[in-house]
């Protein structure tokens, strides 16, 4: 029992690998405050998300291929293309702690995240933010127990250096739809 706790507290930060993000527990009150503050645009509990409607394309082409080369550097488990991805000056997280912690979780576990759902939800000429419903297969691979997760997460961009790189990552996870067994 104690193991699948283990298991499930790092299985938890895994979903959030580039995170050193911020706490998915707020009060309300608190979590007013982060929407005015602009650091998550839009509240990510329950009914859907719309669209920004004040997108280019150009700019919608740039951020959904930054977000998508984003999940499958983590999907491949490729540092140095993971890294490529993420700000040099993030906002959730220190750039040079996750490396060393993307580092351990590739590994420790096989994990895989599949999205659906993808939509920009806020966008600024500096600033954007993804929402994605996100489902996660890891297996440890010391001790070959799986878990699958799901949750909502929001990838805040930032444009740096003409490119778009992640700052932070907020996610909620659905406890209903996660699992933990041994194969």
């Amino acid at each position: 029992m104690m193991l699948k706790k283990s298991i499930l507290a790092v299985l938890t930060l895994l979903v959030l690998t580039a995170c050193g993000n911020k706490d998915e527990d707020l009060t309300a009150k608190e979590r007013e405050k982060v929407i005015e503050d602009g650091t998550v645009g839009f509240e990510m509990m329950g009914g859907e998300v719309e669209k920004a409607t004040n997108v280019p394309v150009n700019e919608e082409e740039a951020i959904l291929a930054a977000f998508d080369e984003y999940i499958a550097a983590l999907n491949e488990e490729e540092i140095h293309r993971y890294m490529k991805t993420i700000s040099k000056n993030p906002k959730g997280f220190k750039y040079d702690e996750e490396k060393v912690f993307a580092e351990e979780i590739f590994d420790q576990f096989d994990t895989k995240r599949d999205v659906t759902n993808v939509t920009i939800a806020k966008y600024g000429q500096e600033e954007a933010q993804v929402f994605a419903n996100m489902t996660m297969h890891s297996l440890q691979l010391e001790t070959n127990v799986e878990h699958d997760s799901a949750g909502r997460q929001v990838t805040v961009f930032v444009k740096e250096d003409g490119a778009w790189k992640v700052t932070s990552v907020f996610y909620i996870g659905d406890d209903s739809k996660s699992s933990t067994g041994n194969q």
